[in-house]
């Protein structure tokens, strides 16, 4: 791809840590730096009114800031947890990986824990692409500067997931059966909901799905936390009389309700930028840690997000939404948070299913203009993810 020097108006909207701490649930930046166009190619960040103006590297938010307690430990300046720098070069199940935390003896700290979705969310760094040899040296989604991260031994090389705490409620994954959690995945970017090797109503040991050799789940790797539970990643939302949501724990004020349009990439970045409402007129598209902010993953319905405060006009299955941050991994996809079902299909499927659970974040192709794609999907080696070119919109300032 062509790199370019990056000059275009960086528009900031960072504050201070000292600020930041002010807030309960202060939502760190993808720190992404680059701009791109609708083929993945790196280009001189647009200028405001161009075409692809809004992207995410120019919108600068809370820049992440992490202090090295030199005992094994790392403090996130932003949101006060403390974290495990290098963590077990193991895989662990679901069940085994609390145990794992608890146990912990570093930093003279007793109240280790597997992080939430958010908590894990809030270290992710979308400056990370999985290349592959001949694109050069694979960059994780983590500051490697500050902490330790292995890409796994003997698998493949995008098998970098982390267990979070938080269980997917709203119903099986992959076969209809499967419990499963989410995760993130520090070596392709992703948040998905894995197999936690249970039956989801049952709680017996699972019998399809993903496995490994040994006919179980291969589990994910771990990195602890320390810190007050259920405070970060914790919304207090306050519904304007003007169309718009003020979320009082991040500081940042929503679009109430999306527009039930469905655009490509390029039409959502200029649908915020071109949005007047509740008396404002410095909306953007979210980047992928700000629209995942909202998400509700408690529920045990659809959508993933609070439907007492927010609506979404459409009745979908699949309610993929926009964010301004291009996926790392392919240059040509832009990532999406799911509110609706995150639909899969294996090889041995005929149907989609809910793969990887609603509030997982996966990417869809920019455009279908000029690509090489025939159909709503993108494959892996394991499975076929349903993926439209036009997505939802929910705009954030």
């Amino acid at each position: 791809m062509t790199s370019l020097t990056r000059t275009a108006l960086v528009v900031s909207l960072s504050a201070t840590t000292a600020q930041a701490q002010d807030l309960t649930y202060p939502v760190i930046d993808t720190m992404q730096a680059a701009c791109y166009d609708l083929v993945g190619d790196i280009i001189d960040c647009p200028d405001e009114g161009e075409p692809l103006f809004g992207q995410d590297a120019q919108y600068a938010g809370l820049a992440a800031s992490y202090t090295d307690l030199g005992d094994g430990t790392i403090l996130d300046d932003n949101t006060t947890l403390v974290w495990q720098q290098t963590p077990e070069n193991e895989r662990y199940q679901y069940t085994d990986a609390s145990a794992y935390c608890a146990a912990l003896d570093l930093g003279g700290r007793a109240d280790w824990r597997v992080p939430s979705i958010q908590e894990l969310y809030s270290l992710a760094d979308n400056r990370g692409a999985l290349l592959t040899p001949e694109e050069g040296e694979p960059i994780p989604y983590i500051d490697v500067s500050v902490f330790d991260f292995y890409y796994p031994e003997g698998q493949m090389a995008f098998a970098g997931q982390y267990w979070s705490s938080t269980l997917y409620i709203r119903g099986p994954v992959q076969n209809g059966r499967n419990q499963a959690a989410f995760g993130f995945n520090f070596a392709d970017g992703h948040i998905k909901a894995y197999g936690t090797g249970l039956d989801f109503y049952t709680g017996a040991p699972a019998t399809g799905g993903l496995t490994g050799s040994d006919g179980q789940v291969p589990g994910n790797f771990v990195r602890c936390v320390s810190g007050e539970e259920d405070v970060y990643g914790v919304n207090v939302f306050v519904p304007n009389d003007d169309g718009t949501v003020t979320d009082e724990a991040t500081g940042l004020i929503w679009q109430q309700a999306d527009d039930g349009e469905r655009r490509e990439w390029a039409d959502a970045l200029a649908y915020c930028e071109a949005l007047d409402l509740g008396g404002y007129d410095d909306w953007r598209l979210p980047n992928s840690k700000t629209l995942q902010s909202i998400v509700n993953y408690s529920g045990t319905g659809f959508p993933a997000i609070d439907t007492s405060v927010f609506a979404i006009t459409q009745d979908s299955v699949s309610l993929d939404f926009w964010t301004s941050t291009t996926f790392g991994d392919w240059t040509t996809h832009a990532n999406v948070i799911a509110f609706g079902q995150a639909l899969s299909m294996a090889g041995d499927q005929t149907e989609f299913t809910d793969w990887h659970g609603s509030g997982a974040q996966r990417s869809s192709i920019k455009t279908t203009v000029g690509q090489e794609m025939t159909e709503d999907t993108t494959c892996s080696v394991n499975v076929c993810d349903y993926n439209r070119p036009d997505n939802l919109v929910r705009c954030v300032r």
